[in-house]
């Protein structure tokens, strides 16, 4: 039994996830991703207007009027939620911590692909995968998926993203639109991202924090890691340590949205100040326009 203000933070999260996709994300979503094909519905009579491509002659020829063939999308998807879960996600100077942009974002998703009668399945990892929920439909399966994004606590602090990509790629067989939620502070994984990228439809969302861009002059701190605990004290009043902690996270910053562009993966960069929806929805309007195209 889960406590009462655990509860209350579901139903919150539930709310206001079930009030943009009605409000603005659901057709947006339905418009970004398209199913896996077209299904044959029904024969109907020829309409003027109606494209001469479709008609079907062998029901033509024997009613001596002329009728089409009608297709609908075939449109059941299958989502995945790849979660950091790792210490670096607890970080935020803004309006909320990483892991709470990410547990909104998941959350989002997760309601446009219920709304849509689409699969949606959960990974959760640190330096490991700690917590994977097969794809399935319905609410109650969603709701199980809030709990698990908002209050799961991961045995491990690190992120070994390359093994979080590489466990997705083998346990999830089919293709399937996978969104990796994380700030990609970590290394050595360009291959596994590569590989993931192409067997599936690749989304990273990309959450950051201002004061991991850049420092403000504020005297000398004392850093702390928030995976290895490692410290370390700067002085945040030489402008020459500004300037290459910024340089630094710019050149990280770089490579990965490089990376991505080579990989032809997606990328939505979100940050603490509490307008993540609008990076969402952003997404979601610029991909439907690169499907028309």
């Amino acid at each position: 039994m889960l406590p009462a203000e655990v509860m209350r933070q579901i139903r919150r999260l539930h709310l206001r996830a079930r009030r943009a996709v009605q409000t603005l994300l659901g057709g947006e979503y339905h418009s970004a991703f398209k199913g896996a094909g077209l299904s044959f519905e029904e024969v109907r009579e020829y309409q003027p207007g109606d494209d001469v491509r479709g008609i079907d002659w062998n029901v033509t020829a024997r009613s001596h009027t002329a009728f089409i063939k009608r297709y609908v999308e075939e449109r059941e998807l299958t989502i995945l939620l790849a979660v950091d879960l790792s210490g670096s996600q607890r970080f935020g100077t803004r309006v909320q911590p990483k892991r709470s942009v990410t547990a909104e974002l998941a959350a989002l998703v997760a309601f446009c692909a219920v709304s849509n009668n689409d699969r949606v399945g959960l990974m959760g990892f640190t330096d490991r995968v700690e917590r994977y929920v097969p794809p399935n439909k319905g609410v109650r399966h969603v709701l199980r998926l809030l709990r698990d994004i908002l209050f799961f606590e991961p045995e491990h602090k690190g992120t070994d993203l390359a093994a979080a990509l590489d466990h997705l790629n083998k346990a999830q067989k089919r293709r399937a639109i996978v969104f990796v939620l994380s700030d990609f502070l970590g290394t050595g994984y360009e291959d596994s991202f590569r590989r993931a990228a192409h067997k599936h439809d690749l989304i990273a969302v990309r959450t950051a924090d201002p004061r991991e861009m850049e420092l403000p002059p504020v005297g000398l701190v004392n850093f702390e890691d928030a995976e290895t605990g490692q410290q370390v004290l700067i002085d945040t009043n030489s402008r020459r340590v500004r300037e290459e902690f910024a340089a630094t996270a710019a050149e990280r910053r770089a490579a990965f949205v490089k990376l991505a562009r080579s990989a032809k993966a997606d990328v939505i960069e979100v940050g603490t100040g509490g307008d993540h929806f609008d990076g969402l929805l952003r997404f979601f309007r610029t991909r439907e326009k690169r499907m028309r195209r």
